[in-house]
Parts: structure tokens; sequence; C-alpha cells
């Protein structure tokens, strides 16, 4: 069942949302080099409680962080580890916030230290493909034409765009209905309603769009232990133009 959210409801999931915005420029601001993924996601923890909300992702299905941080070949759900960052690494954070009884979700790709042109291009046509997607998540349209706009962008760019992982509504639940591809035929699967909240998320590899999952469950990387870029917005479908919740 695909949901229909009221404006007061979209207004909690946005208060939600403005708290992801939080983390991810606490994240922005603090990460250097020589800081630890988990410490990162300690100060990220400590806010969101700060704002009297509470990490989504903490405990969900066992997982034991409060943000997902993923690194260079990592492409999601990384666990934060206490191991400097050094220079030249691609740093993914992923963060879900719930308060009072909605979730919110994002995710940026930041880099510590310089990188390869090519790296800053798979970061750079990762996020243009975001914001094509996004542009398809009208009322009227369906739901592939955001797949499809994501894949049409990352494969003429010559990256690959990972097909095992998808994005997915949110709501009252961290993950609802629909499941979102970011690949696919156009003109495909329900039709796209106003009050329609999704999490539109990319997630795009420098080879191929193949990935692996390391044995402690949950870390994804790219097979072929190329590069890979994470960016992703809440949004609600309207009319014209969707709304992104967790802009800024």
């Amino acid at each position: 069942m695909i949901h229909l959210r009221n404006e007061k409801e979209i207004d909690a999931i946005r208060e939600s949302c403005r708290i992801v915005v939080g983390a991810l420029r606490l994240a922005e601001e603090v990460l250097k080099e020589g800081v630890t993924a988990a410490w990162l996601d300690s100060q990220i923890e400590d806010y969101i409680r700060s704002q009297d909300a509470r990490p989504a992702f903490k405990g969900f299905q066992g997982f034991p962080a409060s943000a997902c941080i993923s690194l260079n070949d990592e492409v999601v759900h990384g666990i934060p580890k206490d191991i400097p960052i050094q220079p030249g690494t691609v740093v993914k954070v992923d963060v879900g916030v719930v308060k009072n009884g909605y979730y919110g979700d994002s995710a940026r790709s930041f880099v510590v230290g310089e990188i390869d042109e090519d790296v800053q291009r798979l970061l750079q046509v990762t996020k243009e493909a975001l914001y094509k997607g996004i542009e398809k998540a009208v009322a009227g349209n369906r739901l592939s034409d955001i797949s499809h706009e994501i894949q049409r962008h990352v494969e003429a760019n010559g990256f690959g765009v990972v097909r095992q992982l998808v994005g997915h509504g949110i709501g009252k639940e961290l993950h609802e209905e629909p499941q979102i591809p970011n690949y696919g035929p156009p003109g495909r699967g329900p039709r796209l309603k106003a009050g329609m909240v999704l999490a539109i998320e990319p997630m795009v590899n420098m080879g191929t769009e193949q990935v692996i999952t390391d044995d402690d469950g949950w870390t994804v990387r790219s097979a072929d232990a190329t590069m890979s870029a994470h960016f992703e917005h809440t949004i609600v479908v309207r009319d014209h133009e969707a709304e992104i919740l967790t802009t800024g």
C-alpha cells in the first residue's frame, strides 16, 4: 500500500527531515583528516537526541550505529569504525531520524582532502542523477519515470548504477512502499499522486553496477572495488514540482 500523506503528516515528516539536514551539516563541518567514522557517528547521535528525536537506524534490524558511514568503495550501510579517515577519502553519510512517529532520511557524499578528477565527476553525476529523478516525481507520472531518468543520466556518463539496492516510500515507517529502483524503462509502475512521500537515492559505482556484502552482514561495496557515490533526498510528490524536504 502506498500512503498519501496529508499536510499535517507532511509537516511532521518535514520536522524529522530538518533534523536529518542538521546532522548532515554537522558531519560536513567536523569531517576532516584524522577523524574516525565512529566519532562522527557519536556526534551525529548526540545532535539528533538534542533535538528530542532518535536515530532511526540505530537498532534497525540490528544495525549498531546511528548513521551509515561508508568509505570509498563502500556503497551503503557502512558500520562506523574507529579508524582515522585518510586524505583522498570519499565519505558517504546516510542519516535517518524519527520524531513524533514520523521519519526523515537523507544521504550525502563528502570528500576529505583532494580526490582525483574522475572521482569528483562520479560524485557530480550521482548528485545530478538524483535531481533529474526528482524532476520526474510529479503527480501523473509513473514511478519508473524516476528510475529511468536516473539510469539514463548515470550510464550516459559511463558509470554503473547499482541495481540491488533501491529507494523507498517513507512516513510512519522508515521503509514503506513503493520500492524505487534506480534503473528501468519509463512509463511503468504505479501512477504518482500528490502526497506520496519518497526517499530517492541513486547509488553509483565508478565501474560495475554489481555489489557484494561484507561478512559483517551490512557493509555493501562495489564488486570491483571501484569508488562509489550516494546521494538521497526525502521528497513529496506535488502536482507540478516535487517538494524536497531534506534540502539545505
